[in-house]
């Protein structure tokens, strides 16, 4: 399946948020590549960098979800987007949410580009070291 047929397939309320932010990932984020792969039971957009997930987009059936793996390792980050986002639900590496109204696009777009420098597969591979 491609990204835009995964789109294409969501509920209509939910297809231009997607979309959105789909958009602001891709934009935010040079070292990513991205294609719909499962996680967690579900199918999502998943966005890599080498062969590791970065980020990803999900539909529930009753919220989206952010999954952000820098976040998950940087409690800093997750602290000051939790702050920012307090209408969105965060779990250790993922924002849950319900519409636009919780995940302002600009927010989303300023969480990308700060962890676009993080490179994931070195950050792992210095955890795995520890």
């Amino acid at each position: 399946m491609t990204t835009p047929e995964f789109l294409a397939g969501l509920p209509a309320d939910r297809q231009e948020l997607m979309n959105t932010l789909h958009e602001t990932i891709i934009a935010n984020d040079p070292n990513i590549t991205f294609s719909i792969k499962p996680m967690m039971g579900k199918e999502m957009i998943m966005y890599e960098e080498g062969n590791y997930m970065k980020y990803a987009l999900a539909s529930a059936k009753s919220h989206l979800s952010l999954h952000c793996l820098p976040m998950y390792m940087h409690a800093d980050l997750h602290a000051k987007y939790a702050a920012m986002l307090p209408a969105a639900k965060f779990q250790k590496g993922c924002i849950n949410f319900t519409d636009a109204a919780h995940v302002p696009v600009a927010i989303v777009a300023a969480l990308v580009a700060e962890c676009a420098p993080v490179n994931v597969p070195a950050m792992l591979a210095n955890r795995k070291k520890k």
